[in-house]
């Protein structure tokens, strides 16, 4: 029995098909911006901020107050901080020196982070490693 070539030019087309829509949604499709706390001013769009927190967190995340956190860039090299107001899940490893990445948006100089968004960063990939001297 011989096949037909429709069947395999069809198959390989639709093949092509998925492959392309699998590329395009993983490179554009649910892609969210991070910035840190000193290119964030005048943004209006939701984003995700990454940066250290620095002071004190004051405030519960689960009170209409939220919990309250400053965030600086965590290159060092700019001075600026913004402050976030959280509600949601507080990760175990959350605390002051901490690198975080929170999605929301900034309102009145204030960035608003979504519901649950807040992710610590693992302390153990930002350290140097130990050197094995014996």
């Amino acid at each position: 029995m011989k096949r037909s070539p429709a069947r395999l030019v069809i198959a390989l087309s639709v093949a092509a098909v998925l492959a392309v829509f699998i590329l395009y949604t993983a490179i554009a499709g649910n892609a969210t911006t991070q910035l840190s706390p000193s290119t964030l001013a005048g943004t209006t769009r939701h984003v995700a901020v990454v940066g250290i927190v620095v002071g004190k967190p004051t405030g519960d995340a689960h009170s209409a107050g939220g919990l309250r956190f400053r965030l600086k860039d965590d290159s060092g090299t700019s001075a600026a901080r913004v402050l976030v107001v959280y509600h949601g899940t507080v990760p175990p490893l959350f605390r002051t020196g901490r690198h975080v990445v929170l999605s929301g948006r900034l309102r009145n100089g204030v960035f608003v982070g979504d519901n649950s968004s807040l992710v610590t960063k693992c302390p153990s990939k930002y350290t140097p490693a130990k050197s094995k001297k014996t």
